[in-house]
């Protein structure tokens, strides 16, 4: 018989699928479900969801990697198993939540969970700096401009007291992508880093017709900057290859994705952009997307220096003039970019002059725009 959404499991005849969801709810959310009146924050990183049937559930929020080992997820079980009943959760930004189902455990669990060390920070609720939502960086993505565990690490040690407390306007969402393929939640987050490439991919001509389709590089290209060419290699036979046009390369890596032989790493043209202002939420002014405001910042790991530098300097900047409830892209265009600019001590330059409508109406680019002297 056909999908009966009230019965997902009837006469289901494989393990194809993951299990239904409803398997592994706390029995208070279980019981509960759909029946929720308010929740309210009653301290940073501790929620409480209050239903119609009188029952309450605490929540816990714990900040996480997003790369955690399987010793982490083992000592996560052991929490949850001595204080939720084994039951707890992943939020979509990376954080770990634990619920219980009366006030008098939460202390004990907030007691576990500090006497664990820094490992289990809690916080991540209301006007803070959530839990950064990256992609794979250099551990695991094959196009990477930059790392992205290790510049959150290096960003969130400096900013840590935002995320364990609310003293902020509003809440601050950040996120980074490793390249501008952006996997990450960089076109509408508050705050974003955005691996970027500078020089166009390199071409093997040694290995090229050995490993890759030369059709699906060609057409890999978004914006036609890949032609097919015939080459010369090593051993002085002609083989096919092809050639980049500079002048189209965005350098978005695609053609690399569909051939190896066209790498586009490189450690001097490599770095991170900064966006800021985007948003989804919908509540005062509507969702808008990120503005690309640094369009290049040097990879300097382990820490990062200049990337941690600028992030908290818009974050501070915003916390210090910002108006209560007011995200940052609403303060910036209260105020006006060009403000933005100045009291983000950040020099505006032709390179931010655009958006992601590719148009040239946008950044206030008219005599209106007034450009600041801040930046000598």
């Amino acid at each position: 018989m056909g999908y009966d959404p009230a019965n997902p499991m009837l006469d289901r005849i494989t393990d194809i699928g993951p299990p239904h969801y409803e398997r592994f709810f706390p029995p208070v959310i279980k019981n509960n479900y759909g029946k929720w009146l308010y929740h309210e924050i009653i301290q940073p990183g501790v929620l409480m969801h209050k239903s119609e049937t009188g029952d309450e559930v605490y929540t816990v929020r714990v900040g996480s990697a997003r790369l955690i080992s399987i010793e982490q997820i083992r000592e996560l079980c052991d929490v949850a198993d001595k204080h939720c009943d084994g039951y707890l959760r992943f939020t979509t930004r990376n954080n770990v939540e634990f619920m219980v189902d009366a006030k008098a455990k939460v202390q004990p669990l907030l007691d576990e969970l500090k006497g664990r060390g820094n490992r289990f920070p809690v916080g991540g609720t209301g006007a803070c700096v959530s839990n950064v939502v990256h992609t794979q960086g250099w551990i695991h993505c094959h196009t990477p401009a930059t790392d992205a565990s290790g510049v959150v690490k290096a960003v969130m040690d400096e900013l840590f007291d935002y995320f364990t407390t609310m003293k902020l306007p509003a809440k601050c969402k950040m996120a980074l992508a490793c390249c501008l393929n952006m996997c990450g939640a960089v076109h509408a987050s508050d705050i974003a880093i955005l691996g970027v490439h500078r020089k166009p991919p390199m071409v093997d001509d040694e290995t090229i017709s050995a490993v890759c389709e030369i059709p699906l590089a060609i057409s890999a290209c978004p914006l036609g900057a890949v032609k097919p060419r015939k080459a010369t290699n090593a051993a002085g036979q002609e083989i096919k290859s092809v050639s980049v046009n500079a002048e189209r390369c965005m350098f978005c890596g695609n053609c690399y994705t569909m051939c190896p032989s066209m790498p586009l790493a490189d450690p001097d043209g490599d770095g991170c952009a900064i966006l800021v202002g985007g948003k989804v939420s919908n509540s005062r002014s509507m969702p808008t997307f990120s503005k690309l405001v640094i369009p290049f910042l040097p990879n300097n790991p382990p820490r990062w220096p200049e990337v941690v530098q600028a992030v908290k300097g818009i974050l501070e900047a915003w916390a210090k003039d910002a108006r209560k409830y007011e995200r940052i892209g609403e303060w910036a265009e209260r105020i006006g970019w060009e403000k933005f600019f100045e009291k983000c001590d950040i020099p505006f330059t032709i390179k931010s002059v655009d958006d992601y409508r590719l148009a040239y109406d946008t950044w206030r680019t008219t005599t209106q725009f007034k450009f600041t002297s801040h930046i000598k």
